[in-house]
Formats: C-alpha cells, structure tokens, sequence
C-alpha cells in the first residue's frame, strides 16, 4: 500500500540565506494578492473565475521566483477557490479568500523540484543550506516547504511518498472515550491521563505577554518580547505534540480496532470549555492514531456519538446525566465510572451487529464571510471547479 507520510527536519540559514529566503515570502505575499485582485476583477466581468492555466500564465510575467514556487502559490489559490464553492454547495459558510499582509507568509513550497537533499539541503536561487537529518528520509520525496515559525526557526518539511506494508494485529478491540478530566477512558479501564499542557504553563504564558503589552509598538524591546511570548507557545505546543505522538503509537500497537465517538471538535471548541477541549487536540490526535494504525494493521472507527454517556452498558436503560454527575448507578446494578460506561457502548455500537462506523474525516475549519450567488470556471483539463470535491487547503 503506498502512502504519503511528511519528515520535518530543522534547517540552518546563514544571515545572507535568510534574509534571501524573508524575500521569497515577500513576492509570494505580493503575487498571492495580484493573482487574487486580479481573479475578483475577472469574476466582476465574466461571472467565471480564471482558470489554473490562465493563473501560471500571470505568475511567469509578475515575480522573479522560482517557476514551481510562483505556480504552487496559483495552486494555493485555485484550490482555496475549491474548498470555498465546495463547503458553500453544502450550505455552510465559506469565506473568499483574503488578502495577506506579510506576516501571514509563513511558507513557501517547492512542489516538484528545484531542490536537492544531499548533506547539505540545495535551494535554486538560493544556495545549500546546513540541514539536522536527525533520522532517516524514506520513500521518494515529492514536495519541499519552507517554514519558519513565529520563534524564529526555519524549517524544511518534505512529502514523500513510500510503501507501507500491511501487518495482522492481534490485539483486543478496544473502545476509547475522550474527555477532559482524563484525556482517554478505555473499556478495559485504562485511563491515558491528561496532561493539561496549557494549565502548567499558563503562569509563564501570562507573563510573557504582560511584558509584551507593555513594550511600545515598533521598539526593538517589542520585537524580543514578541519572541519570547511565541518561544512560551512553541513549547507547549512541541510538549502536546509529543505527548499525543506517543499516545496514539502505543494505542495503535497495542489494540487491533479502536473505536472512538465522532465527534464535532470545531462546535465543541466554541462552547464554554473551549480551551480545554483545545488544549487536549482531539483532531489532531484522531489524525495521528488513523495513519498510525494503518503502518500498524489495526483499524480506528469512529462511531455515532449519541446516548454514548447516558446509555447503560449493561442494560441499556436510557439516564440523562449532567456534565457534573461522573458516576454512573442504573437501576440494574451496574456501577461505574461515567466514562467507562462510555467506552464500552463505543465498542460495543463498533462491534455490534448493527455497526455504526464512520470513516475517518480530518478537521479542517472554515472561514466565515460573503459569498457571490453564481461561481463558475474551469480548470485546464476542462472540468468546472463547482464541482462537490472534498477541497485540499
């Protein structure tokens, strides 16, 4: 089975090299927004949006990247145009795609060459670049990015594609209720402890940005509070993805099906426990446990998430219950904990007779905004983007 998997690894710019790769952002962010300027004017008298060919054709006249840069950056916004008609035809709200002052250009990507990986990472236009590969690249790399975060450090994440081969586990199936006072519940009552990332380090967080609110707007003790504050983020978002990288590998060796509730994470993180429920990452961790399992052979559903915590596992007798109430009593006997209770009427609506499994969605989340009433085009090979495809941001 082939499979697309990512490998990030650390770079190392000179002084010279950065500032050459700060100016690779810039044209990106001025051709993004003449492309984008130049798609509404072109809506205004057609009624139609440019077509991908018509967009290269623009970006060889109006930048000095690199040809495969300037042309992912079209890519970007046709795709961009995708998702927005796709989710509208829905009947959600999507919102047009914006324009971008310069430090909302975080990347820029090579999509199929234009860069060589040796000791050294090769850059056209650019120069070789020191690299950490601190472990090995596999498969044949298809893509190169270019990132640098808000703390300042560059990185080169590539795509590449490689086979997977398919394995038997033999483990137990498993259900598994997430949740906030423990990150995991599982039916056979092991619990994976949250580790409240945000919580321990809010002290700091709240420091440093008490520093930053006091620093006078465009002054060089700004601009080192700035970093401190997004250094403070960074680490508790390296500490999260660690902890969830973890969990999801044990999980998936582990267990030969996990059975999980699909849940609606974007409505739960706009609800009153909104910082919990994104602090525990749930999207993102659904995400590592479904490709995980496949490199594993074992099989993550996702299942109807309805009555999961009122029913009772034993009998099946139907309690409301407050969030509060974290015991579960039923008049059949059965007493447990809340979340066990759950975790076993996952397994069971994955198991059952009457399987409810869901395939794996991943989480993409939505602008909101005006959308014009008639969207039409056509790409190069003909096909009219209003097609309903699952939009790739």
């Amino acid at each position: 089975m082939m499979a697309i998997r990512s490998w990030k690894f650390r770079i190392y710019p000179t002084k010279e090299q950065e500032k050459e790769l700060k100016h690779y952002f810039y044209e990106c962010k001025n051709l993004w927004n003449f492309l984008l300027e130049h798609t509404k004017q072109y809506y205004e008298k057609t009624n139609k949006f440019p077509t991908r060919k018509q967009l290269y054709v623009i970006t060889k006249k109006k930048t000095k990247l690199f040809s495969q840069v300037s042309q992912n950056v079209a890519d970007k916004l046709v795709k961009s145009l995708k998702g927005m008609i796709a989710t509208k035809k829905k009947g959600k709200k999507a919102g047009f795609p914006r324009f971008k002052p310069i430090e909302r250009m975080k990347s820029f990507t090579y999509p199929q060459f234009g860069f060589k990986l040796n000791e050294q990472l090769s850059l056209s236009k650019i120069g070789e670049i020191q690299i950490k590969k601190h472990r090995e690249l596999k498969g044949k790399i298809k893509t190169l990015t270019i990132k640098r975060m808000p703390s300042g450090k560059w990185f080169a994440i590539f795509t590449a594609e490689l086979e997977v081969i398919s394995k038997h586990n033999k483990g137990q199936k498993v259900g598994m209720d997430l949740g906030i006072e423990h990150f995991g519940h599982l039916s056979n009552d092991s619990i994976i402890t949250n580790p409240r990332h945000l919580k321990k380090a809010e002290n700091k967080l709240k420091q440093a940005q008490k520093l930053l609110s006091g620093k006078n707007k465009g002054s060089k003790n700004r601009k080192k509070a700035k970093l401190r504050v997004a250094r403070a983020h960074e680490k508790v978002t390296n500490n999260r993805r660690d902890f969830l990288h973890k969990a999801s590998r044990k999980l998936a060796n582990s267990y030969s099906l996990i059975a999980m509730e699909d849940l609606n994470v974007n409505g739960l993180s706009k609800g009153f426990l909104a910082k919990h429920v994104l602090d525990c990452s749930w999207a993102e961790f659904r995400g590592m446990l479904h490709y995980k399992a496949e490199e594993a052979g074992s099989e993550v559903v996702f299942v109807d998430p309805a009555h999961t915590s009122q029913e009772c596992s034993s009998c099946g007798l139907i309690r409301k219950k407050t969030l509060a109430e974290r015991w579960h009593n039923c008049s059949c006997g059965t007493s447990m904990h809340r979340d066990l209770n759950a975790a076993k009427n996952i397994l069971k609506k994955a198991t059952g007779g009457h399987r409810e499994a869901r395939p794996f969605r991943p989480e993409t989340p939505v602008e909101s905004g005006p959308l014009p009433e008639k969207v039409s085009s056509a790409d190069e090979s003909g096909k009219s983007i209003c097609e309903d495809r699952s939009p790739v941001l």
